[in-house]
């Protein structure tokens, strides 16, 4: 009996995890596997991206888990340079297009994965695509930006957006001694926090050169009689550039999906079930930065573009198509990110999003330290946490601080996963010693405050 081929589009972290744990579970002679990846690399950290571009690792290779020779070595025929440009979901094929030479053909499939990823998103403005305009998604864009920043002789950078890699590009520009601007249409920066909670960054940004400037809404990136960027325009006023780098965000990369009729959420990105396997299509599965998941807390899908959860999606195809079990039950929100010494974390609802869901909630927000008060380099922290009204069940937090205040969110994400109330929260028992954290560690002190908010607040 002929093997069964499994076609995958995309070789990056879902689409060879998946690969790699279908081939694990299933050998050649039970399972072709074909993956086609446009890039010129794969299994790489995107998240580690930034911290190459601002020295912090040395060699681009240090981001890459797995090389495309090492998967071939291990039965997979990997196709790089390799574009998919149709899914035939009724013919039960794919065709791709050799970006070196131009030739076009078909691969049938029996199964597939479709793990496009995600595209930084570029607004339609004059000159966006003008040269030294950048987004960094992939190593690819990565290196692009390298090549710029080392062809480049002037040194004034200007951010547009600026969400987690928005501030972690300033970080980066900052240590290669650009003069840093950052601009965004929101309130404040980070809009992955509430506005109070992104207050705390935009202040911390300013201490460190960081030019921020809030509620502008970029109208045209200005280019010079050469054709190269030189400068970005809001309605009010213009900042010179001679490198500008676009942190507005991501989207789903799904044209694909869409023109083969695959299920697609509000967000844009692919609809499965908790198995990944596409709804509505027994032989199709997908994962990573271009699904939509399950928010455990909202109950509502969301987009979230991020490595940790692009594995898990890959673990678990990759058991489906071998024949195995495993189900991605959802997430509850979690990210952290830094921009130089100031940490940032959140997990769960923020309070937009807990109005949008439809629930009633109360705020507390506390100062702490990260160890206690009185060991040497005690720094400050803030986290606020949102609690259910009437049943206290937690609903989100938001930590902005020093060193150590990130990962305390990963309480909070754990208690968000079990469904617990802040009073269940307060009652945790977490390590303690002044080195790490005062005698009542910063999380369980919110805690605290939300359970007198939700009791003052009644039914």
């Amino acid at each position: 009996m002929a093997a069964e081929r499994l076609v995958v589009i995309g070789g990056d972290a879902a689409g060879m995890s998946a690969a790699s744990q279908a081939r694990r579970m299933k050998g050649p002679d039970d399972l072709e596997i074909v993956v086609f990846e446009r890039g010129h690399f794969t299994s790489y950290s995107a998240c580690g991206i930034p911290y190459w571009v601002g020295g912090d690792v040395a060699e681009r290779d240090e981001l890459i888990a797995r090389t495309p020779e090492e998967h071939r070595e291990r039965g997979i025929d990997l196709r790089m340079r390799t574009e998919a440009l149709e899914i035939d979901t009724a013919g039960r094929r794919v065709r791709a297009r050799d970006l070196e030479s131009g030739e076009e053909s078909w691969t049938a499939y029996d199964k597939l994965v479709v793990a496009t990823g995600a595209r930084p998103v570029r607004p339609q403005l004059p000159g966006i695509d003008a040269p030294g305009v950048h987004g960094v998604q992939t190593l690819d864009d990565g290196q692009a930006l390298l090549d710029t920043l080392n062809a480049t002789g002037g040194r004034r950078a200007v951010i547009v957006g600026a969400g987690y890699i928005g501030v972690e590009m300033a970080e980066a520009l900052l240590h290669r001694d650009y003069e840093v601007t950052v601009v965004t249409r929101g309130r404040e920066p980070m809009s992955t926090l509430d506005p109070d909670m992104g207050r705390l960054v935009h202040e911390a940004m300013d201490g460190m050169g960081i030019t921020t400037v809030t509620g502008a809404e970029v109208t045209e990136i200005l280019t010079g009689e050469d054709g190269r960027v030189r400068g970005v325009a809001t309605k009010d006023a213009e900042y010179p550039a001679d490198v500008v780098v676009l942190g507005i965000g991501v989207e789903p990369r799904t044209e694909l999906a869409r023109k083969a009729g695959l299920p697609l959420g509000e967000h844009g990105g692919l609809l499965t079930d908790l198995a990944m396997r596409v709804r509505g299509h027994d032989d199709i599965w997908a994962g990573g930065d271009c699904v939509e998941v399950l928010d455990l807390v909202s109950g509502r899908e969301r987009h979230i573009a991020l490595g940790t959860h692009a594995n898990k999606h890959g673990q678990i195809i990759g058991s489906g198509v071998g024949g195995g079990y495993a189900t991605f039950p959802g997430v509850v929100g979690t990210a952290v990110s830094k921009v130089c010494d100031l940490e940032i974390a959140r997990t769960g609802l923020r309070e937009r999003e807990a109005r949008e869901a439809g629930l009633q909630f109360v705020t507390a927000t506390i100062k702490s330290t990260n160890s206690a008060g009185y060991y040497p380099g005690a720094a400050l922290m803030t986290v606020k946490m949102l609690a259910e009204r009437r049943t206290g069940r937690l609903l989100g937090v938001q930590i902005v601080g020093r060193e150590g205040a990130a990962k305390r969110v990963d309480i909070a994400a754990v208690a968000l996963t079990a469904g617990m109330t802040v009073e269940q929260v307060v009652t945790l028992d977490l390590g303690y010693a002044p080195p790490f954290s005062p005698v009542w560690d910063p999380v369980l002190v919110a805690a605290r405050k939300a359970v007198s908010a939700v009791r003052a607040a009644g039914n």
